[in-house]
């Protein structure tokens, strides 16, 4: 890849010659090209350090070799993931995968080092490798074979989880630092206990809530999985339980959210396993999914990401002084599926009008059911929850809300959606407007 640029942001990259079709002389060709564009960037001053022109430069740079990848991608995402999981045999989780891209195909995905130098920086001064990671996933989950291997390798259990399952069993509890679980009789509670940002999401939350989820399903003397904020420490909040105030933008701004663990892996991770279970090679017949319901238990509010871990629940109840919101246009990005599931629930118009709009919606209004299915006082939620888990640990409930979540969504919609959110979302994370609302 030549580049006829100058001080001034100069004429846009030479135009490259096709690509052959054929993947290993394709590959050699990509190499190249990439490898000619980063030599480019690494010569420029660091992101923060950029003039206008400069800027001019890298982003020309960056788009021609983004189109690059996605044409390459778009011939060979096969061969591609077949050589980075060995013919499907390997298992490999979102982040391994994008690890492996870029050690095995270097350009065509980020290296550990460019992912290295990126990890001190803020948000609005980094270079932007994890569009070229959504770039990646976009290409992988939407070919059919590789995107359903994929989808199948995030719904194995995570090793922590694993690891900690002989004491769970033994104890009951789990302790984590954004979340802790506890076995009472045939319920898993698990409380989210990132107190200290009224349950805002991060990169710590998002872990300890898959491996937490990943527990419920595991341990067979656990039939229900309860999801319910813990009590706040904030000044505002102190002593009261809250869901999720979503996403922790201050995390956003200070650059510590990740694209592929965060704002794809809880997508693929624990957000889908609460409604698809999980994969057990070891499980007896008739089946390797290990599925069980979810109730939702709403006390004060469910922001942006909170909102969208109910619309995977089986039920939700809250606190009558509750309310739902999903306020991501509004903060810049996209609110992870609840685009896709958001319209079963309230129709193609209003659910318009909470994404696009920023409508909320209090669990005392006359609408609120359709997102709500139990408003209760505040001192009368726990009854509420007793009576619910003694409904869902009923016999029949994991084979309906299966087939249930099948119709409602097939696997094949979710990996549709997922493959566009990839390179969508990404692109909003380094999106001026974006950039200069985490600035304010």
């Amino acid at each position: 890849m030549t580049s006829s640029t100058t001080a001034e942001g100069g004429q846009p990259p030479a135009t490259s010659p096709p690509l052959t079709g054929l993947f290993d002389t394709d590959r050699e060709l990509v190499t190249a090209r990439l490898r000619s564009a980063a030599e480019q960037l690494a010569a420029m001053p660091s992101p923060r350090r950029r003039s206008p022109a400069h800027n001019t430069r890298a982003q020309r740079t960056h788009d021609a070799a983004r189109q690059v990848r996605t044409d390459f991608l778009d011939l060979h995402a096969e061969r591609v993931y077949d050589t980075l999981t060995a013919g499907r045999t390997a298992h490999l989780r979102l982040a391994e995968l994008a690890r492996t891209a870029g050690r095995e195909f270097p350009g065509l995905a980020p290296s550990a080092r460019q992912m290295a130098d990126e990890a001190g920086r803020i948000q609005s001064e980094k270079e932007g490798w994890e569009i070229d990671q959504g770039i990646l996933f976009r290409a992988l989950l939407r070919a059919p074979g590789p995107g359903a291997h994929l989808m199948e390798s995030m719904l194995r259990p995570t090793p922590r989880a694993l690891e900690l399952l002989p004491g769970f069993r033994e104890t009951g509890e789990v302790i984590l630092k954004a979340a802790r679980l506890e076995r009472r009789r045939s319920a898993g509670f698990v409380t989210i206990t990132n107190d200290h940002c009224l349950n805002a999401e991060d990169n710590q939350h998002v872990v300890d809530l898959e491996t937490l989820v990943d527990l419920v399903l595991l341990d067979p003397q656990v039939r229900v999985g309860v999801l319910r904020g813990g009590f706040m420490t904030h000044p505002r909040y102190a002593g009261r339980r809250v869901f999720s105030a979503g996403i922790n933008l201050k995390e956003l701004r200070a650059g510590n959210i990740s694209f592929v663990d965060f704002l794809l892996g809880r997508e693929l991770g624990y957000i889908s396993k609460l409604m698809r279970g999980l994969v057990r090679t070891d499980a007896p017949w008739p089946g390797t999914a290990v599925q069980k319901p979810w109730l939702g238990v709403v006390d004060g509010f469910a922001i942006g990401g909170g909102a969208q871990i109910l619309l995977a629940c089986d039920r939700v109840l809250a606190a009558s002084d509750a309310y739902f919101s999903l306020p991501a246009a509004q903060e810049g990005i996209v609110p992870g599926v609840a685009n896709l599931r958001l319209t079963r629930f309230l129709g193609a118009r209003q659910a318009r009008r909470v994404v696009l709009w920023g409508r909320r919606i209090d669990a005392g209004e006359p609408g609120a059911s359709l997102v709500f299915d139990e408003v209760a006082a505040p001192d009368a939620l726990d009854a509420a929850v007793a009576e619910s888990v003694a409904v869902l640990a009923g016999p029949a409930v994991v084979a309906n809300r299966a087939m249930l979540n099948l119709a409602d969504e097939p696997a094949g919609e979710f990996r549709a959606y997922l493959a566009e959110f990839a390179l969508q979302q990404a692109l909003r994370a380094y999106s001026p407007d974006v950039l200069a609302t985490l600035h304010r």
